[in-house]
């Protein structure tokens, strides 16, 4: 473990091997706590950890973007493979990313894993589900010149919600599958120049969008008959922000800045602080979620090329 002074006083880091259990680093002063789950992924084999959501039992499950798997990973550290996607016809081309992409994954009180996939083909690109001990299948077709990239859950509604990047679009999709409704564009999701809306969380009765281009989250209320309300810009100054989890039940959120190599802390306000960096292990986050006051940081390494991984790290009491 190594220990680092940094805005907000003591931060403590580790990266640790596969199958080794090992300290939580914490982004404030005072004793880490001890978690079992940070992992070092094979690069060579594709685990570049895209979007990540919690096992009960304290595993995660995560998508790797562009080997097209869904992976299990163990408190362990062990990378079990749940699913392959099929590949694309030849000659398809996905938006902005040339390659096929697995992007947001959430899970069910049941189990029932739902993911993303874009191909630029229409036969593919969507929302899929895989359930426990089942085999992977498509649920909605999403448009084929897009970009679903993030992706949450309304469980007590039914509802999915994905945000496309290249098309600036929120869609809404019914848990059990079905055409997808166009539920918010606005230009405030739009991109500009690479990706717009990325990662998405619903939270305190709304869904909330990071537009990585535009360095911006958005707060989209839902409104009583569950349209989308007036876009409201809640943070700025976060250029290449990927995904973000909320600390708890306040607007407090951390934020993955991807290609900076960064976690920010923002505040309900707005303001931000840088709160972990490469130095801490960071390998271009992607994506986070949190569970009591951990949250867990996949980093999919994609232009440090170095290693991708998962941390486990201490929320301070307060964040």
């Amino acid at each position: 473990m190594r220990k680092r002074t940094a805005l907000l006083a003591t931060a403590v880091a580790a990266t640790i091997a596969v199958t080794a259990a090992g300290p939580v680093p914490a982004f404030a002063a005072g004793p880490a706590a001890h978690e079992r789950f940070v992992s070092h992924l094979d690069m060579a084999a594709g685990q570049r950890p895209e979007n990540i959501t919690l096992e009960p039992g304290g595993g995660a499950d995560v998508t790797f973007a562009f080997s097209r798997q869904v992976a299990r990973i163990s408190p362990g550290g062990r990378v079990h493979v749940l699913a392959t996607l099929p590949e694309p016809p030849a000659g398809a081309s996905t938006p902005a990313l040339s390659s096929p992409f697995l992007g947001g994954i959430v899970r069910a009180h049941d189990g029932t894993l739902y993911f993303l996939y874009a191909t630029g083909s229409s036969d593919l690109t969507g929302l899929w589900r895989l359930r426990p001990g089942g085999t992977p299948q498509r649920i909605a077709a999403l448009p084929a010149d897009g970009l679903p990239n993030g992706l949450a859950f309304d469980e007590k509604k039914g509802l999915l919600y994905a945000s496309d990047s290249v098309l600036g679009t929120v869609w809404r999709i019914p848990a059990s599958g079905g055409t997808p409704t166009a539920w918010a564009s606005a230009p405030e999701l739009a991109a500009a120049g690479f990706l717009g809306a990325n990662g998405i969380k619903i939270h305190n009765g709304a869904a909330w969008v990071s537009n990585l281009d535009k360095g911006t989250v958005l707060r989209i209320p839902i409104t009583r008959n569950g349209a989308a309300g007036r876009v409201e810009t809640r943070a700025t100054g976060l250029v290449n922000i990927d995904d973000f989890a909320f600390t708890g039940d306040g607007d407090t959120l951390l934020a993955a800045i991807n290609s900076d190599n960064e976690i920010a802390l923002v505040r309900t306000g707005g303001s931000h602080t840088v709160v972990l960096t490469g130095d801490d292990g960071l390998q271009n986050p992607t994506s986070l979620a949190v569970r009591g006051r951990t949250a867990y940081i996949a980093s999919g390494a994609y232009f440090t090329n170095d290693d991708p991984n998962i941390l486990a790290v201490r929320i301070p009491h307060g964040r």
